[in-house]
């Protein structure tokens, strides 16, 4: 693009951009000619996939940012219209981040103005009420305005379906095409009233549903320290705690408030270093049986325990708490499919087929997940559990700490703990170790360049494991459509690599399994273990040039 034909496209979008905030932002940027920073915001947009929109905050068609969510709100209601949905409902939420609340009320103002209704939730709400919000008011389709656990300057769009679940293509393909058939701001209609602000009846059935995850007679009397992460959680979460009678928990107090800032994490997601330090230290002051932390919009559960040492508490896996939630139901006696996407451990199988119960594996992502027919749990390794699909049919981080402290409060009554009942998951099942590598880059080529690499020269051993069976993802399998993404089978092990779909990350999952004769057994196959996922992971790093 030539220096004058970005400018000239800058001044084209400074000229109809609604948000006076961004307007001075790009106008100040256009008087200094910054051409390396408008090229990087006006060269393409921000593409509206299966995980709808999500980027930085900021000016242009590259960044997250009134201008983008209008377009993105007219071909979300041209898609619903073009259905036949030509008057139904579109429920909107959102979370506590910069601008969340604007592009909220934008996003209903489009709808209504295209002839849609439109209802927005009172206030910053869990990602899940909007889900369950959607079918609780037979909305034709749903969105959340949230960036989940990305950093403070990042924000997104996530679109629903009037079933409930995330899109999956060909909708986004879809709602994509009718985006870029918008062209000037001032052809979408967005009158400034018509569309309805919900009250508390929709938050409070969905805290009606959290009841029913619930055997009706379990001890609840397992003690947690909690976080909301700066997001919008605690609301929530106390108030399902309270209704199911747990004692309350004892809030992170310097991340209890919603703060778009998140002010004492790097990254605010629990699996970051460092973002559980203050729940650990609040731990060691009271003593609890249990932390709990949701991320930001309150989707994810992180759970962590105490173990002896220094340091008091670790954090468990997403595969860990999975596999004990899964057991957990199990032993409810839950029927149903047993359901995860194809990086989380393959434990659960095990444990599904051992039940006698359905099993299926998807695509990363609860947009599949939920999805599976018959489905009654679902979990993937990245903190989302899908305990009530019939209610959420989405990661649910409210129910799912309610079941998880459930959990523990039977196994407290026995005198036994959450680590406890893993022991007995691996010498059941076998130990099924995980890990993952995970590179985060500036340069997104740098993604590329390795995935590259791998199918241009695979590796043929992984710490000494000769790979049994290689697939390019891109290619489907018999019981999956394409993904980018490469697995490796190897003999008592395996490795995915993928690009993440939400972050500027190379991520690759790896799962060691290994036979425990006897729980004498277990203290030496965690340390081949973890001795294995070590070298794996070097040698998986050398190959892909990471």
């Amino acid at each position: 693009m030539h220096d004058d034909e970005l400018i000239a496209r800058a001044k084209a979008w400074l000229a109809e951009d609604p948000d006076a905030e961004t307007r001075e932002e790009l106008a100040k940027l256009i008087d200094a000619q910054d051409l390396p920073e408008l090229t990087t915001r006006f060269t393409g947009t921000l593409q509206f996939g299966t995980a709808g929109l999500r980027g930085e905050l900021g000016a242009g068609p590259m960044r997250m940012n009134r201008s983008v969510v209008i377009r993105a709100a007219a071909g979300l209601a041209a898609y619903l219209k073009a259905k036949g949905q030509t008057d139904g409902l579109v429920v909107i939420g959102y979370d506590a981040r910069h601008k969340s609340a604007d592009f909220a009320q934008d996003t209903a103002a489009v709808m209504t103005g295209a002839g849609l209704k439109a209802a927005v939730l009172p206030r910053p709400l869990p990602t899940p009420v909007l889900a369950f919000a959607i079918r609780h008011l037979g909305a034709v389709a749903g969105v959340e305005v949230t960036a989940s656990h990305n950093p403070p300057r990042d924000n997104g769009y996530k679109v629903y379906l009037g079933d409930g679940s995330q899109i999956v293509p060909p909708a986004d393909a879809e709602i994509a095409a009718e985006i870029d058939a918008v062209h000037a701001l001032s052809d979408v209609p967005r009158p400034e009233a018509g569309w309805e602000t919900l009250d508390d009846t929709v938050l409070n059935a969905y805290l009606a549903r959290t009841d029913a995850v619930l055997a009706p007679d379990s001890p609840r009397t397992a003690r947690t320290v909690y976080t909301p992460m700066h997001g919008v959680g605690r609301e929530t979460l106390l108030a399902a705690f309270a209704r199911a009678g747990f004692p309350a928990p004892e809030l992170v107090a310097e991340q209890a408030d919603p703060d778009p800032e998140f002010p004492t994490v790097a990254f605010p997601n629990p699996e970051e270093p460092g973002a559980m330090d203050l729940a650990f230290a609040k731990a060691r002051e009271t003593n609890p049986d249990l932390i709990i932390a949701n991320d930001p919009d309150a989707d994810r559960c992180a759970a962590a325990v105490p173990v002896p040492g220094a340091d008091g508490w670790r954090m468990l896996r997403g595969d860990e708490v999975g596999a004990l939630l899964a057991t957990h139901l199990v032993r409810r006696g839950a029927r149903g499919t047993f359901a995860e996407s194809i990086v989380s451990s393959s434990l659960l199988g095990r444990i599904a087929e051992k039940a006698g119960l359905p099993y299926e594996e998807t695509l990363t992502g609860f947009k599949w997940i939920a999805r599976v027919e018959g489905l009654r749990y679902g979990y993937e390794e990245a903190l989302g559990y899908c305990v009530d699909p019939e209610g959420v049919r989405d990661k649910d981080g409210i129910t799912a700490a309610l079941l998880i402290t459930e959990l523990a409060s039977e196994l407290k009554a026995e005198g036994r703990t959450l680590l406890d009942l893993l022991d007995d998951i691996a010498v059941e099942h076998g130990l099924h170790a995980t890990d993952q590598l995970s590179v985060r880059v500036e340069d997104l080529s740098v993604i590329a360049n390795a995935m590259s690499r791998l199918r241009e020269q695979p590796p043929t051993h992984l710490a000494g494991l000769p790979i049994t069976k290689a697939e390019d993802l891109t290619k489907g399998t018999e019981t999956l459509p394409p993904t980018d993404g490469l697995r490796y089978t190897l003999d008592g092990a395996r490795v995915i690599v993928r690009p993440s779909g939400t972050e500027p990350k190379l991520k690759c999952y790896l799962e060691v399994v290994l036979p425990v004769p006897t729980h004498a057994d277990l203290a030496a196959a965690r340390t081949k273990a973890t001795d294995l996922l070590e070298t794996i992971k070097r040698d998986l790093s050398a190959a892909a040039g990471i």
